[in-house]
């Protein structure tokens, strides 16, 4: 039986108008309880998207609740004061601080996916993420130090590592996601967009100064002439990569990580186009200018639209039947007793 006939496509049901009153309400009440909302107005937010995500008729759930978010957000508030404190009062006090939030980061970004995921649902079924606290240190501490000290070199691994740790190391009820992500494809993908940039400076450093040599002389203010070309060349250059390389990137690495993910014997594939998220990228945020900013939501459901109905499930076998095994074993041997993450610092 061909896999590919019978995929099940994720499918997002959500309506503009919709999260658009949720993100209205949700920012005006933010603002009047200068910024304690936020949590509940993330709840509200995660509820709707989640609600209105299906897959084989199913709907995903959400289970977080606003006080543990609140609780995150004000610890990251506080230690963010703390630094800002220091910084002010003794350059010595604020490096000291920055090694302890350095060395404390991992271990919250690892509770924060343990939240996530234990609050995440699909059939009544929990996700888990059973990656460790050492290899967190790992992925959020070691490596950004190496692409630090190979000058970015590294990056495309943490990239890799990153996903690996994310993707598969979670799990749905007893059953494992398996991420069989390629280094190599990531490194190509990024080597890609390196070229593309470098190409791309150079040519906008060529016309912008070629330009500028015809229309000034550099005889007469010479400084201001090579300042316009620089800031010339990071405007434009920031610009094709936000709007157009960016894209490319983001879609290239969701297909290579979908591709590579498997739940049992189920696989997954994504077919996102960088063209299309490109167009769907640069298309939002024109809208939210000239819109003078209310165009936001509806820019926001179209973007997580497109990318969440580019995936598609091919199960190996019936899928109710997966889910009611899972939901059998779980009955029968007890779930896995764990620490509860109560903290959610918005990874």
């Amino acid at each position: 039986m061909d896999q590919q006939t019978n995929s099940l496509p994720v499918a997002f049901t959500g309506q503009g108008r919709d999260y658009f009153g949720i993100w209205a309400v949700n920012l005006l009440l933010t603002v009047l309880t200068f910024g304690i909302y936020s949590a509940w107005a993330k709840v509200r937010r995660m509820h709707f998207f989640y609600r209105h995500t299906r897959l084989a008729g199913a709907a995903f759930d959400y289970h977080g609740e606003p006080l543990s978010i609140l609780k995150g957000r004000t610890l990251a508030f506080l230690m963010f004061m703390g630094y800002q404190i220091s910084a002010e009062a003794e350059p010595m006090l604020a490096a000291l601080v920055v090694v302890v939030l350095m060395a404390v980061m991992p271990w919250l970004l690892h509770r924060s996916l343990c939240f996530r995921m234990h609050n995440s649902s699909y059939r009544g079924l929990r996700f888990v993420f059973r990656g460790s606290v050492r290899q967190a240190y790992v992925v959020f501490l070691g490596l950004p130090l190496l692409i630090v000290v190979s000058l970015g070199l590294a990056f495309p691994l943490w990239i890799h590592a990153l996903k690996v740790y994310q993707y598969g190391s979670s799990g749905f009820g007893r059953s494992e996601f398996q991420c069989a992500l390629s280094r190599v494809e990531i490194y190509r993908i990024y080597l890609v967009a390196g070229v593309v940039a470098i190409g791309v400076t150079g040519a906008i450093t060529l016309l912008l100064g070629l330009g500028i040599a015809e229309g000034l002389s550099l005889d007469e203010g010479a400084e201001a002439v090579s300042l316009m070309m620089v800031l010339g060349v990071v405007l434009v250059v920031g610009a094709v990569m936000m709007l157009f390389v960016g894209p490319f990137v983001e879609a290239s690495v969701q297909n290579a990580v979908w591709g590579g993910l498997s739940l049992g014997q189920h696989r997954f594939v994504s077919v996102v186009s960088g063209r299309r998220l490109a167009f769907i990228t640069v298309t939002n945020l024109l809208g939210i200018i000239f819109s003078l900013g209310l165009y936001r939501p509806f820019a926001e459901l179209r973007l997580m639209k497109y990318r969440l109905e580019s995936i598609s499930m091919l199960p190996d076998g019936d899928l109710d039947d997966f889910v009611a095994r899972t939901e059998a074993d779980l009955a029968a041997l007890g779930e896995e007793a764990a620490e509860m993450f109560d903290v959610d610092v918005g990874l």
